[in-house]
């Protein structure tokens, strides 16, 4: 493992990068802002090596920016209608910084949070944990909060592994994810609309025009939301779909099959067909968010120097579901004093 400054914050605290690395050519590069996934190189089927996610060159680029790139997201990942939900009786309101609701932990969620970095000794391969207090009312959320992150990079294959730990000392509620931005093509000025996506899901929550959930789960078959076998994400993007239109392409959430929300298949696969790369994620969280880039504007700058456009990057957010607290049917989100949440995503690589 390799640690270097990354710089420092707007208010002089000091940022570092930690580098990992296994025998078969994958890096990845985290930085203890926002316990953020900088970098992650990977191989293509003739072995060039390039990077698959989108990454910043500077912390302020990460201070500054408006698309959450490659942090970890929470309090509450995805969102929260109106930012208010009720607990126990009491009714919360969190910061609406997305109106009129609140979206992934608010103006100052867990990416733009400095988190504190231990190397760890893995069994196989390398390892490192972030971890971050979250006082009591930190964007309107009740309880003193400690969460922490797993980054672990196998030795034996291309894969890496995210584990989080949580306990607060009164009941809250948690929804946990690690937000990077795909393109397995590398970041050299392609979309991702030609990658090639499975999802392991029959249903999936539509919104309305606010991106709040209906409640309903609404089968996928016969729609553009339909990705139970390998389809090319541009295929279907641009149909005359209200779903569609809400977001600009893709920005809902999918109901893992129970298969997939266990970790025993593949909650998604990503493949392109230019490089051969394929991404398989395991999840043990119930849903998964597809987010095209609807939202990208060329204001976000690749670390090789290129522009990321409208859809030149997507995530994968395994996730519990968007607004799950004003949603009983939904599974809960609420984490019970003293009690422990964990979750573990892996995103396993090859050519």
């Amino acid at each position: 493992m390799q640690k270097t400054s990354f710089g420092h914050t707007h208010d002089g605290a000091p940022v570092h990068l930690y580098t990992l690395s296994n025998r078969g050519g994958m890096e990845i590069v985290l930085s203890d802002f926002g316990a953020t996934i900088v970098s992650l190189k990977v191989p293509d089927r003739i072995g060039r090596v390039d990077d698959v996610v989108l990454g910043h060159n500077s912390v302020a680029e990460y201070e500054n920016g408006r698309f959450f790139v490659g942090g970890t997201i929470g309090r509450y990942a995805n969102r929260i209608a109106r930012g208010e939900f009720g607990l126990n009786g009491t009714k919360y309101n969190v910061s609406k910084n997305s109106p009129p609701n609140h979206l992934h932990g608010g103006f100052a969620g867990f990416h733009k949070r400095l988190w504190r970095a231990e190397p760890l000794a893995a069994h196989a391969g390398e390892s490192i944990a972030f971890s971050y207090f979250s006082p009591d009312g930190e964007e309107g959320f009740p309880g003193n909060l400690s969460v922490a992150i797993r980054f672990s990079l196998s030795a034996g294959h291309n894969a890496l592994l995210v584990e989080f730990d949580t306990v607060c000392d009164r009941d809250t509620i948690v929804n946990l994810t690690a937000h990077p931005y795909f393109n397995l093509a590398g970041f050299a000025g392609r979309d991702i609309l030609g990658h090639r996506l499975q999802i392991n899901a029959r249903r999936y929550t539509p919104v309305d025009a606010t991106m709040i959930p209906t409640g309903e789960l609404r089968n996928v078959n016969g729609s553009p939301f339909d990705f139970t076998r390998l389809t090319e994400i541009g295929s279907r993007i641009d149909e005359d779909n209200p779903q569609l239109r809400l977001a600009g392409g893709y920005d809902q959430n999918w109901v893992l099959n129970p298969a997939a929300a266990d970790g025993s298949i593949p909650a998604a696969q990503l493949f392109d067909p230019t490089s051969g790369r394929r991404l398989e994620i395991f999840t043990t969280e119930p849903g998964i968010q597809l987010y095209s880039g609807n939202g990208l504007d060329g204001s976000s700058i690749a670390r090789n120097g290129t522009a990321c456009l409208r859809h030149g990057a997507l995530c994968l957010e395994t996730q519990h579901f968007p607004d799950s607290p004003n949603h009983p049917s939904f599974p809960s989100t609420i984490l019970r004093q003293g009690s422990r949440f964990g979750s573990k995503t892996t995103y396993r690589f090859s050519n």
